[in-house]
């Protein structure tokens, strides 16, 4: 018997509460004395609406802790009166299942994505001090392998290759460490092929998803502000042996916290009439913002225009 899904003590960080879903922990936390928006079934989008768009609906469950966790308490033993004599007769009750043990799986690092204060619309990456918009028709990241993933589209299909299961959209951000480089453009322009090799050419386990990239072409390239930033992005459509090939973009801008090392974002998106829309690529990146700082948006001068 598992405990039934709720919100729980987090394992590893006392001070928090964590979204248990009846199986495995969750990425969403809380507060303990917080609202709780409980995480729905598909990952969390949270509604429909795209940001900035009507549409989206909210659900929210106010759910006190202690009332979650009253049905996890075992019941002890109970003295019930006995017979004339005066003795009492001792009857154990069954024992209800306990809350998921700090035996359960790791909480993830600062660099997997959550929701930002309770709001569904929008993911944080911790490590970097952003946030990101989650438009209509993307989720939290789950059950995915790659690292540094901030949202993917919801679902999943058959590889056009015929190996494994592909996403049709894929937002990552990570933090530049290796080298000692600072501009936004070298990075990007340096970060574009080895984006692309990796979503459309071969995985970490050298199979070819979409039978190999076979070209490509830059349809957008150019400075961009980025969260009050000045930054550079690359995009490339790719064209693939199977499948109807996709968009590959590196966006590189400096960070806005601690030693404000570069940020590299990459985007993939399939192309088709599957594949989100391109614009998104556009919407997403004008809606990074630092954490807390929620006007802080495109710098003068720099601006985001529509591919080709």
């Amino acid at each position: 018997m598992t405990p039934p899904p709720g919100w729980y003590p987090d394992p590893h960080a006392p001070h928090q509460q964590r979204w248990w879903d009846g199986a495995a922990w969750t990425e969403h936390r809380r507060a303990p004395e917080a609202p709780a928006a409980v995480p729905p079934p598909d990952g969390g989008t949270g509604g429909t609406g795209r940001t900035g768009r009507t549409g989206r609906t909210k659900v929210i469950v106010l759910t006190a802790a202690g009332a979650v966790l009253a049905g996890a308490i075992a019941v002890g033993a109970v003295a019930l009166g006995g017979g004339d004599d005066g003795g009492t007769e001792t009857r154990t009750a069954p024992s209800a299942p306990s809350p998921p043990s700090s035996r359960t799986p790791s909480p993830a690092p600062p660099t997997s994505p959550a929701p930002s204060g309770g709001d569904p619309a929008v993911v944080e990456d911790q490590l970097n001090g952003l946030t990101f918009p989650l438009l209509d028709g993307w989720v939290l990241p789950r059950n995915v392998a790659q690292d540094d993933v901030v949202m993917t589209t919801d679902g999943t299909y058959d590889c056009p290759g015929g190996v494994g299961l592909c996403r049709h959209g894929m937002v990552f951000s990570r933090t530049v460490t290796e080298n000692d480089e600072k501009s936004p453009e070298v990075l990007a322009e340096a970060d574009i092929s080895e984006a692309a090799d990796e979503a459309f050419d071969r995985d970490a386990l050298g199979n070819e998803p979409y039978g190999g990239m076979e070209s490509h072409r830059v349809v957008k390239s150019g400075p961009v502000a980025v969260a009050g930033r000045a930054g550079y992005l690359v995009r490339w459509r790719v064209e693939t042996a199977e499948g109807p090939g996709g968009y590959v973009q590196s966006l590189a801008f400096a960070s806005s916290v601690g030693t404000q090392s570069p940020v590299l974002v990459r985007y993939v998106f399939d192309a088709g009439e599957d594949g989100p829309p391109l614009a998104d690529m556009d919407r997403i990146t004008k809606g990074i913002r630092p954490i807390g700082d929620a006007d802080t948006g495109g710098g003068v001068g720099s601006s985001i225009g529509p591919a080709d």
